[in-house]
């Protein structure tokens, strides 16, 4: 347990920049007070203790703005980073070296029973606002887009983004850097590209089917000219 402690606030130092000391992470850092009310809030739901669990979950999101199930299971090194308005649902799993930011939904999609959150493998980062929905498995090393809305199970190792979530490649190049989650493709922006290209091909085939037309009309005209000369002749 103490291990895991310390992982939580290692992480942290390992992620964000601004962090410069394990007092501070400990003392300062809501992500980290969120984690540790869950931890023991979690247990306690194990041990069937349900009122008190949620209790203690629900005064933790009080503080820290942060809502997490007690009946979520949270794997190692999981880092929050400005995590207000995240929520995290009871059958919800998260798995090793997880990057959460701010605004972050694990939920459900309707009153169904059972498993009815996802699953986040390990070294999957979901970025500012998206919203991951039903019970799916996000891949292991997965990069969810910041807004996206994510309704069906993301392939190990993908980057997601969009409404409804697309998974996208990007020359067929995994996105690198744990934390670059602002260097996502755009598919919608790839779209247009390709659009603004047929068009620009189209008009450069209009272009040259006028000219043809407007030389076959001139030479027309010419051998007209030139018959009128003849019979003129004659």
């Amino acid at each position: 347990m103490l291990q895991t402690l310390k992982n939580d606030v290692d992480v942290v130092l390992d992620q964000d920049p601004a962090a410069r000391n394990r007092f501070e992470v400990m003392v300062n850092y809501a992500g980290v007070h969120a984690i540790w009310s869950h931890r023991l809030a979690h247990w306690l739901w194990n041990k069937k203790f349900y009122f008190i669990a949620r209790y203690i979950s629900q005064v933790s999101r009080f503080f820290t703005g942060i809502e997490i199930h007690p009946g979520a299971k949270i794997g190692q090194r999981l880092f929050i980073d400005h995590g207000m308005g995240i929520v995290i649902g009871e059958t919800c799993e998260i798995g090793n070296n997880v990057s959460l930011f701010q605004g972050v939904t694990l939920g459900g999609t309707g009153k169904e029973k059972g498993k009815r959150h996802p699953t986040i493998e390990d070294d999957v980062l979901i970025a500012t606002g998206a919203k991951i929905l039903g019970s799916m498995t996000i891949g292991q090393g997965s990069r969810i887009g910041a807004g996206s809305v994510v309704l069906k199970e993301v392939p190990p190792n993908a980057t997601v983004v969009g409404i409804p979530g697309k998974v996208v490649v990007q020359d067929g190049v995994k996105v690198e850097g744990s934390l670059d989650h602002h260097k996502l493709p755009d598919p919608i922006q790839d779209k247009f590209k390709e659009l603004e290209a047929e068009i620009e091909a189209l008009k450069a085939e209009v272009s040259q089917l006028r000219g043809s037309v407007a030389n076959e009309a001139t030479q027309t005209e010419d051998k007209k000219e030139e018959s009128s000369r003849d019979d003129s002749a004659l």
